[in-house]
């Protein structure tokens, strides 16, 4: 067992488990703030302080272990306005990438953006790579990202780093990598309705003919 400390009471844990496992054990109930309990989906962003050390630190709560000494509080969403765009209407992803988030030009290079991140993505690199239009590797870097939003919450320009990240990676498969042929060619093939008798035949199979036409295992 170890002793920790939620919103300032002293409580009893095994030591070893997650932050959010702690929660439960003490009764907790939590509503907001959990969802996959496996790093993926970012919701259980929190704040904690570890014993000796005056810094607060940030991260998952599904993923943080308890240790002796340690304080927290439950996990708390963090709120983002997202911009809105189609891009149908976006001609040029790069160029409007300042129209859509202009504080992004803000950037002091101060690196908080990386040092909160769960991912262990390089999100300083990622903005800095964004405004030079190199949305290929920032699709690459920020592959691991999770949308948990901590870099947003550090930032003191008011950048959105995941969100621009997504931006980026939207722009680069919509519009700037390269189509697969064989894709391109099936798709030319189900607009000339090469295809538009069997989906009729299709659509008229009940269920037991549904199966026979599927090819077996």
């Amino acid at each position: 067992m170890v002793t920790i400390e939620i919103q300032g009471k002293s409580c009893q844990v095994p030591g070893g488990i997650t932050a959010i496992q702690a929660l439960w054990y003490t009764g907790h109930e939590l509503i907001k703030g959990i969802g996959c309990l496996g790093g993926v989906c970012g919701a259980c962003t929190f704040t904690y302080r570890r014993k000796g050390d005056p810094g607060v630190r940030t991260g998952l709560a599904c993923q943080t272990l308890v240790e002796e000494g340690m304080g927290f509080s439950p996990p708390a969403s963090i709120t983002m306005i997202r911009p809105k765009y189609r891009f149908t209407e976006v001609n040029d992803p790069k160029a409007n990438l300042l129209k859509y988030y202009p504080e992004t030009r803000r950037c002091t290079r101060c690196n908080a953006c990386t040092l909160v991140c769960p991912q262990d993505i390089d999100v300083r690199a990622c903005v800095l790579k964004a405004l030079s239009g190199e949305f290929a590797t920032v699709s690459d870097l920020f592959y691991n990202c999770v949308m948990c939003g901590l870099c947003t919450a550090v930032c003191d320009v008011g950048i959105r780093p995941n969100l621009v990240a997504l931006y980026a990676r939207r722009s680069e498969g919509a519009y700037l990598a390269p189509r697969p042929e064989n894709l391109l060619k099936r798709l030319q093939e189900m607009e000339s309705g090469a295809y538009g008798s069997t989906w009729l035949k299709i659509l008229k199979m009940n269920e037991s003919e549904l199966q026979s036409f599927l090819p077996s295992n």
